[in-house]
């Protein structure tokens, strides 16, 4: 009796793992004899030693660092509540309808991120323009355009001129982001 339980609980095993499964990010795969272990693994980045050639080269660097770590979550929720926002926008049946739903949903958004936003220094605020536009594919003067109107995005845009920004100014990761880019790689993976 003891062997015939044992038997079906040791056939019921060899079943259950004869097919491949993750256990704990750890596949597990048997095939006829032999057992594979595959273990999940990030990303690894590996980029050459930052040389500096001065402090304020230095202290630009870890002030990109400090800014990415606490926008780059800001941004990729923005770009998610960007995308609900369009697929709601597309739904309703006329601009009346747009706009007044619109002018709530501005409301919750402005209750949910307000305190958060407020307590940016300039600098985070400029690199979380420049990540909502990687996250977006789209400069924040189109976000503005987009959802608030041509003369609104024209409004800001000037005022962001009087303190010498640009919201039609783009990322760039090829070139002038690069150490922005390579900031985010290694945050994302962890390694910074």
């Amino acid at each position: 009796m003891i062997k015939c339980r044992l038997l079906i609980i040791s056939f019921f095993f060899v079943c259950i793992y004869c097919h491949a499964q993750w256990i704990d990010s750890v596949l597990l795969q048997v095939s006829s004899t032999d057992t594979f272990y595959l273990a999940r693994m990030q990303d690894v980045y590996v980029y050459p030693n930052m040389v500096f050639q001065n402090k304020k080269q230095e202290q630009f660097y870890w002030r990109t660092v400090r800014d990415v770590k606490k926008t780059l979550p800001f941004a990729k929720e923005i770009a998610k509540e960007m995308q609900v926002a369009d697929q709601q926008l597309v739904l309703l049946p006329d601009d009346k309808a747009r706009r007044k739903w619109w002018r709530q949903y501005e409301k919750y958004l402005f209750h949910k991120y307000e305190n958060n936003l407020r307590h940016m220094t300039a600098s985070q605020g400029q690199m979380l323009m420049k990540l909502m536009d990687r996250e977006s594919e789209r400069t924040s003067y189109e976000i503005i355009l987009h959802y608030r109107g041509k003369a609104s995005a024209n409004f800001w845009q000037f005022v962001a001129k009087l303190f010498k920004n640009d919201l039609k100014e783009g990322y760039d990761a090829a070139d002038k982001d690069r150490i922005v880019e390579r900031v985010i790689n290694l945050v994302e993976a962890g390694q910074l």
